[in-house]
């Protein structure tokens, strides 16, 4: 079963393993420079009360994405 990073439960660890075909270029691009790169360590440590935006920790640093972008992320 493929598991995208908008699956995952607040508090849970991750790894990156790949981008799903159909999502933005320019975001895949942007993401790739702010280091969501395969193998790359994700915290989930909040979601919005209303389910988005959802916060992650990666290298260091929070980053916040919308359910729609995360979807994309598949994740192990």
């Amino acid at each position: 079963m493929t598991r995208t990073l908008n699956d995952v439960a607040p508090g849970e660890e991750v790894t990156l393993k790949t981008y799903h075909e159909g999502g933005d270029l320019e975001l895949r691009r942007h993401l790739l420079g702010m280091g969501f790169v395969k193998g790359s360590k994700i915290k989930v440590e909040r979601v919005a009360p209303l389910g988005d935006p959802v916060k992650l920790r990666i290298k260091g640093y929070s980053v916040c994405l919308r359910k729609e972008e995360a979807k994309y992320i598949e994740v192990q």
